[in-house]
């Protein structure tokens, strides 16, 4: 069983509160006219969630991973999209937490723990996502720094953001291609930088979403992570462990909330002179939603306590965001369904977490690359002489 701590506990508590009380009230309606939170992400700032997992040298609060997705789970249960603000934001942070030498942590990470400036990722591009090591954009060395050249796309937080993690070729030619990849801290401001369009989405909205275009952009040596060239690839992919742990806590979340509207209506609304909570199809639909949530909640808190700890756990951060993601779409899809005409209403929220879930089936890694990574991992623990 899950048993948070009392500091989990308080920490959960704390964003659950902020949810309830700003972000559920007007969620629907901003999200509906694609409007940027931007009160709601300056309340964030304040309750410190930029600097979640940034050490408390750096001015971080440095909270350990059950607790960071406890605080993705709070948020998505009131609004997916809000969370996707610091989403991406985090991933930098823990690149440089890890891989950033001490000149890059002292320069940019006590600003990315008041969310000042705010930071996202670029690393897919028109024809590379899920396969990265495809990626076209390069970046040529020029004296005593890099020229960079190339377009990225989905990023969140593009146009609002400041400082991006970017995956980019320093030696085009190498084979493996993964070996001829350099990690860089972008700064916006220098020429050569356009942000382009806002990608249209289904859900996931008001959150920023767009394409950045790279033409000669200069990026200093020192912004190169670490220092050292071909290690970005390996970079970015242990950035994306921690990625999917809290896109599967953002599944969880909106389970949850989808579940918390389909009960709630399910004993209110009557059909054939009682609640429609009392026929045995509901009852059904509403036992097998709790069980799925439950699971994910297990799978997501097991996957957390083995990182807390220091251990290996792609295998579990892979299962875990198959599982609670999977169980987002269907949850979600299933409360529409107890709603009836309701559900489909931008009247209630669970249209919005219907159009949501989606996103996460696909984001930190499609969910059916989720199933290859699960497979050989097993087939590496179970293998026979």
């Amino acid at each position: 069983m899950f048993e948070p701590t009392e500091d989990q506990q308080l920490v959960a508590r704390t964003v659950r509160e902020f949810v309830e009380r700003d972000v559920m009230p007007v969620a629907a309606e901003m999200e509906h006219r694609d409007e940027y939170p931007h009160a709601l992400v300056e309340t964030m700032k304040e309750l410190g969630l930029f600097g979640l997992n940034v050490p408390e040298a750096y001015g971080g609060s440095a909270i350990d991973y059950t607790a960071f997705a406890m605080v993705f789970e709070e948020l998505s249960r009131g609004w997916m999209g809000l969370a996707g603000v610091i989403g991406t934001h985090s991933v930098l942070c823990d690149v440089l937490t890890r891989f950033g030498t001490e000149d890059q942590k002292r320069r940019f990470l006590p600003g990315l723990a008041r969310g000042e400036p705010r930071g996202g990722i670029c690393l897919s591009e028109p024809n590379a996502g899920t396969d990265l090591q495809a990626i076209a954009t390069v970046a040529r060395r020029d004296g005593d720094g890099y020229r960079v050249t190339g377009s990225k796309m989905w990023v969140t937080n593009g146009r609002y953001g400041q400082v991006f993690l970017l995956l980019a070729k320093t030696d085009p030619d190498a084979e493996p291609a993964h070996r001829g990849m350099g990690a860089f801290v972008v700064e916006k401001g220098e020429p050569g930088l356009t942000v382009g369009r806002d990608i249209g989405k289904v859900g996931y909205k008001t959150v920023e979403t767009v394409d950045l275009h790279f033409e000669d952009f200069p990026v200093p040596a020192a912004n190169l992570i670490g220092g050292v060239e071909g290690e970005g690839f390996k970079q970015v992919m242990t950035g994306l462990e921690a990625e999917r742990l809290n896109i599967a806590a953002r599944g969880l979340g909106v389970a949850r909330a989808a579940f918390e509207e389909a009960i709630r209506y399910a004993q209110q609304r009557r059909t054939f002179g009682k609640p429609i909570a009392q026929h045995q199809t509901i009852q059904a639909k509403l036992a097998e939603m709790a069980t799925r949530i439950e699971a994910s909640r297990l799978l997501v808190y097991s996957a957390s306590a083995k990182k807390d700890r220091r251990e290996r756990c792609d295998l579990e951060a892979g299962m875990a965001k198959l599982f609670a993601t999977e169980t987002a779409s269907e949850v979600s899809l299933e409360a529409m369904r107890i709603l009836g005409g309701n559900g489909f209403s931008t009247d209630f929220p669970v249209e919005r977490h219907y159009r949501d879930a989606p996103l996460l089936l696909i984001g930190g890694g499609t969910n059916e690359l989720q199933r290859l990574i699960i497979a050989r991992q097993l087939l590496e623990k179970h293998a026979i002489d």
